[in-house]
């Protein structure tokens, strides 16, 4: 069970992931400092509020912080967008690097046709029995047929 569960932690994919949240901790610390350290006080400026996470509803003895929750929307947002930014922008690298690699797929392909154009046969077919046979025969060492093309090339010789 022990060696399962190694196999499991140490798989590219899980590691990836564990990377993966590590950074996005990181960032939304990033994140949450940008919305309440610029963004909120810059909001503040034109409300005339300072802080945003002292706004409360009292009703009895129940508050609601609703200005807290605006500034965790707000964090959100710059989330989202972050990412859609990100994620956008990889997208693009990758269509880029897809299509120079469909250039360089379709470049070696023409190369390819272009090198088997020059190159003069050396097979054809047998067209008594279809087998592949040497080009210079005039007999095909499958079925024996005097082959045609050759038949009336050696009569014209003689």
């Amino acid at each position: 069970m022990l060696k399962e569960f190694k196999e499991f932690a140490l798989k590219g994919n899980i590691m990836d992931m564990a990377i993966g949240v590590i950074i996005g901790g990181a960032f939304q610390k990033i994140v949450t400092s940008l919305v309440n350290d610029l963004i909120m006080p810059a909001i503040a400026i034109f409300t005339g509020k300072v802080d945003f996470s002292d706004l409360v509803l009292t009703v009895g003895n129940s508050s609601i912080k609703y200005g807290s929750f605006i500034t965790t929307v707000v964090d959100f947002f710059i989330i989202a967008f972050s990412i859609f930014i990100a994620i956008r922008w990889i997208q693009k690298i990758n269509d880029k690097a897809k299509e120079n690699l469909e250039k360089s797929n379709l470049l070696k392909h023409i190369e390819k046709e272009e090198e088997a154009e020059k190159e003069e046969p050396t097979t054809k077919v047998c067209p008594y029995c279809f087998s592949e046979i040497n080009i210079q025969a005039t007999r095909c060492p499958h079925c024996t047929s005097i082959l045609e093309e050759e038949k009336e090339i050696v009569e014209e010789n003689n």
